[in-house]
């Protein structure tokens, strides 16, 4: 039975990336600071700033799925939010390099393309946004996730085991789809995360199968649902709070998508099961 250390296990995505990897016969260690809601697994508290404790969590694994950090901007001052997520990465892709272990995923974040947080807002090149889209933040979160993307290309060269970054969309728990009638009408609503989401299910299934999947390298992928969180058409989305945007590089007509999710299929053989939609009539 292969052995995953999960961090950030007690988190709201983490507990359901520990679920997953249980359902499909893995040992889960649940690295965190602190204890879950609910027991699934065994947890180790540990700070993952501190190499020599970063060692010892992921010892004996085989793989590590890397979730653990400040969640987004304004929950801690700046400059603890940028230490900690990159050296928090950089002590997880140094120790399991070193301890031979030889694939991991990292979360990375669409707050990497730089509009989420950004002081002076702006739009996008083009849409559907793809991994090629530039990296623009503007703020120390989206710089974080812009440097464990450089430091897992880093390692692979390195040492070459296999970092992929997961740029999720905005995270979406079963419970939360309750919440989408109050917005899926208004375009100003969710903008600056061009409307994306991702059932927290969808993204674990992403997980895993980075997990098992061989011969990725360094690779980034984005990790969204097919349609976007709005009942309002894409291209009408785009002509209401980004008209200056006349790139499309799909036809766009329907409520696809606008972070382009094609890149993941092609490579991890995912495909994303839950929708909003589908969701709200199971309330």
């Amino acid at each position: 039975m292969p052995k995953v250390v999960i961090t950030g296990g007690s988190g709201m995505l983490g507990r359901w990336v520990v679920r997953h990897f249980l359902e499909h016969g893995y040992e889960v260690l649940n690295v965190d600071t602190k204890q879950p809601e609910e027991a699934l697994c065994r947890t180790l508290l540990v700070n993952l700033e501190d190499l020599g404790e970063t060692y010892s969590a992921l010892a004996g694994a085989d793989a590590v799925v890397h979730l653990a950090a400040v969640p987004a901007m304004n929950i801690r001052t700046p400059e603890v939010t940028f230490r900690n997520n990159v050296m928090s990465t950089y002590n997880i892709l140094e120790a399991a390099a070193n301890l031979g272990i030889t694939k991991a995923v990292i979360a990375s974040s669409e707050s990497s393309y730089g509009i989420v947080f950004a002081v002076h807002p702006f739009a996008p090149q083009y849409v559907p946004m793809d991994e090629l889209h530039p990296q623009l933040p503007q703020d120390s979160y989206g710089l974080s996730k812009v440097v464990n993307e450089q430091n897992a290309e880093m390692i692979h060269r390195r040492t070459g085991m296999q970092v992929v970054s997961m740029r999720l969309g905005n995270v979406i728990p079963p419970e939360w789809y309750e919440r989408f009638p109050s917005f899926i009408h208004r375009p100003e609503a969710r903008e600056r995360i061009l409307w994306s989401y991702i059932d927290t299910r969808d993204a674990a299934e992403a997980c895993r199968l980075a997990v098992e999947i061989d011969g990725l390298g360094a690779v980034a992928l984005n990790i969204t649902a097919d349609d976007t969180s709005m009942d309002i058409p894409s291209r009408e989305l785009m002509q209401a709070r980004y008209a200056e945007v006349t790139d499309f590089r799909t036809t766009l007509d329907g409520y696809e998508t606008l972070m382009d999710n094609r890149k993941a299929k092609r490579l991890l053989g995912w495909q994303p099961k839950y929708f909003w939609r589908e969701q709200m009539l199971q309330k």
